[in-house]
């Protein structure tokens, strides 16, 4: 098979989209710079984007250039120097019953019954809550680039899910979702802390987290993990704990 040498590869084309309005803070407009992933490079153009401060979704790698904001933060947990806080090492104990293990990223009924639950109980007014089946598929099967499944069981039945990306220098997780009703679980920390586990039994530097934003609740479990990196004019760098988001 052979190989295209980096100079002989296709040039990726970039977009910018029309002003939205911003999801996660009202009053604000939101614009997106952004490329797709295709073709038998789509990981490495992945592993690269996000370094750079891009998110996956579907098969669109994207980026925030909203006009007089800059609220948006890429931010990643650098693994070697990652210690659990109190409260972690307790949700990683109440956990301890379930098995969490990587398998191949296939839109299963049994994963999509898991979203959709979440979605109804989490985030009823929004899009995905409307996602069907096919929905749910395009979304795990769209933009591929080494894409996996992490999964949680207890009894063998699924209790959290979280789509990763295995990167060259770490894991990113694109989305997770888990049985809403187990509240006491914290199953959303317990995924990150797992991915934070697994990429360092491989050797991996870095977990992407993806975007925090200041005054959003939604993006605030992010400011728990410690230490925890941004995406600065100057390259990425370490948050003071006393100063992190």
């Amino acid at each position: 098979m052979s190989v295209i040498p980096p100079h002989h590869r296709p040039l990726q084309q970039f977009f910018r989209s029309g002003p939205m309005p911003c999801p996660y803070l009202p009053g604000r407009v939101e614009r997106k710079l952004f490329t797709r992933l295709t073709g038998i490079h789509a990981a490495e153009v992945n592993s690269t984007l996000s370094r750079a401060g891009f998110r996956r979704s579907h098969d669109i790698v994207y980026r925030p250039v909203c006009p007089s904001c800059q609220a948006c933060v890429p931010v990643r947990i650098p693994v070697a120097g990652f210690t659990p806080s109190r409260s972690q090492r307790r949700v990683m104990r109440t956990n301890r019953d379930l098995t969490v293990a990587e398998v191949p990223a296939i839109a299963s009924t049994e994963q999509f019954r898991l979203f959709a639950a979440y979605q109804a109980s989490r985030h009823g007014d929004s899009d995905m809550a409307r996602m069907g089946m096919a929905d749910f598929a395009a979304m795990i099967d769209e933009g591929r680039a080494d894409t996996h499944l992490l999964e949680a069981r207890g009894g063998g039945r699924l209790t959290a899910s979280m789509l990763i990306d295995r990167l060259q220098d770490g894991y990113s997780a694109v989305y997770c979702y888990y049985d809403a009703d187990q509240e006491s679980r914290s199953l959303g920390s317990f995924m990150i802390l797992s991915l934070v586990e697994r990429a360092r039994s491989q050797g991996l530097p870095y977990v992407y987290l993806g975007y925090w934003i200041a005054g959003s609740r939604k993006m605030a479990y992010k400011a728990r993990f410690h230490p925890l990196e941004a995406l600065t004019p100057d390259g990425w760098m370490r948050l003071p704990e006393d100063n992190e988001p």
